[in-house]
């Protein structure tokens, strides 16, 4: 199970700086949020991690700092990302999205992963031979994470898993990560604007304002503070 060790991250797009020294730190087999505003550098920071874009500092996966290497290498390493907006591939079909997220692995592996990952999306079994783009946003959200599965990864990086879904769908889209985490172990680095929800699932959090982490503390620790309740669960 992948330790991830973040150590003074600084990145942000040409001249301009978003993210301002991050640290942070996800066990292998844990659930870690990352709560903040728009603008706060949540997207940032995952695609910093998962090499979309220069950095500055150290990333650390098992002790090996991989600060700034390519989103393949990483991929090879055990890293798979989720943007915001799910990236599916609109013209092909489910099947075909699963079988393009395996692409590093054996053909055997990739027949025996994509029926795991319809077993626990029966929604994509129903619509496997359905193309990706004519399928509800939930639907879409679902195929996302399962052809990141399809990498066997031992992080899964996700960015606003919620956006744009009705309660009942985000809430089957949480449910099937703390499947994921109960079967494989897998650790899970979730930015997120539903802090309840995100909250409900996870081992611990850190709060994200203008590119720089202003606290953290337990999921239990960061619900009962009265500043985030306020700020991120409508209380």
């Amino acid at each position: 199970m992948t330790t991830l060790e973040v150590r003074d991250l600084v990145a942000g797009y040409g001249p301009v700086r978003v993210l301002e020294g991050v640290s942070l730190d996800l066990a292998g087999g844990e659930v870690v949020v990352v709560l903040g505003a728009n603008g706060a550098g949540k997207t940032t920071l995952l695609r910093a991690i998962s090499g979309m874009i220069p950095v500055q500092g150290s990333v650390r996966l098992d002790g090996a700092d991989v600060a700034g290497r390519r989103p393949e290498f990483l991929l090879r390493r055990g890293v798979a990302h989720v943007p915001q907006g799910r990236g599916t591939f609109n013209d092909l079909t489910v099947e075909e999205n699963l079988r393009v997220g395996g692409f590093t692995r054996t053909a055997a592996e990739v027949a025996e992963d994509t029926e795991r990952w319809l077993d626990l999306f029966p929604r994509l079994r129903e619509r496997r031979d359905q193309r990706a783009g004519s399928m509800s946003g939930g639907e879409q959200q679902m195929l996302a994470i399962a052809r990141a599965l399809m990498s066997r990864p031992s992080l899964l990086l996700l960015d606003e898993p919620s956006l744009g879904l009705a309660p009942l769908v985000t809430a089957d889209v949480f449910s099937s990560i703390q499947s994921i985490v109960a079967e494989l172990g897998t650790g899970v680095l979730v930015v997120e604007q539903n802090a309840n929800l995100a909250l409900g699932i996870a081992d611990r959090g850190y709060v994200l304002e203008t590119g720089s982490i202003v606290s953290s503390g337990t999921a239990a620790e960061l619900s009962a503070d009265d500043s985030i309740r306020r700020a991120y669960l409508g209380v």
